[in-house]
């Protein structure tokens, strides 16, 4: 239906809940992406924070989605990058673009996001550092900003941090200038680890020297799991990643 919308001059905007997303791959592939419809879909609960019971799991969004020809995936880490990135879908007239609402402990700016985002795919340094540079996708960007605070002050560690904003592209200029002055790129992601953000990312870097770290949930259907222990099971708290890097740049 939002196919048809938008293929007749509509500016659909589709709201639907990343588990229950999983049942229209074919349409996504066939309906909306193949006739490179601008359709706007925002993601709800794609999240380790959302469902918790394994038939209505919404953290396998990232390698069903963002692997599909001609689609934005856009990634906010807060409210004004979320609205910012639904102001240009809808706007735009080029690509079918979904949007992962932020879920989670998040910051609230205060301050609107100028990003132009029809500028596919680049990414955002917020902290210039050396050493390690850490992704944060999305929800997940908040921890990483906890993780590259506790590398500063107890380790004399200032990482660069990333706010990558898009999930199915890469920033190649950026990632290209890495490994000049890192010796370690870490990525974080609120989804499924097999197929993710971050394997494109080590993909990519493969034939580089820097040394390529990728977290985020396991491929398992986790039922009624606690929130907490399953991020811990998956290296994914604050004090892991540090000693993580840590030992990592010291070996």
């Amino acid at each position: 239906m939002s196919t048809g919308l938008a293929k007749n001059g509509a500016k659909p905007v589709w709201y639907v809940a990343s588990t229950f997303m999983q049942r229209t791959y074919d349409q996504w592939w066939h309906d909306i992406a193949l006739n490179n419809q601008p359709v706007t879909a925002l993601i709800h609960m794609a999240s380790v924070n959302a469902m918790n019971d394994e038939s209505h799991l919404g953290f396998f969004d990232i390698p069903f989605l963002s692997h599909i020809p001609n689609v934005v995936y856009l990634a906010p880490t807060n409210k004004e990058e979320h609205l910012a990135m639904l102001d240009w879908a809808i706007e735009q007239k080029d690509h079918p673009v979904a949007i992962r609402i932020p879920v989670g402990p998040l910051k609230e700016t205060g301050l609107p996001d100028k990003t132009d985002y029809s500028v596919l795919n680049k990414n955002q340094v917020t902290q210039a550092g050396s050493q390690v540079a850490i992704f944060g996708l999305g929800n997940f960007y908040g921890l990483a900003e906890e993780v590259a605070e506790v590398l500063e002050e107890q380790h004399g560690i200032t990482p660069t941090l990333v706010n990558p904003k898009f999930i199915t592209g890469l920033d190649k200029e950026l990632l290209d200038s890495l490994p000049a002055n890192h010796q370690l790129l870490i990525t974080l992601e609120d989804g499924l680890l097999e197929g993710g953000y971050g394997q494109t990312i080590a993909s990519y870097l493969g034939n580089s020297d820097i040394r390529v770290q990728n977290y985020g949930i396991d491929k398992h259907f986790h039922d009624r799991y606690d929130r907490q222990e399953l991020m811990a099971k998956n290296g994914l708290s604050r004090d892991q990643l540090v000693k993580t890097i840590v030992a990592s740049l010291q070996a």
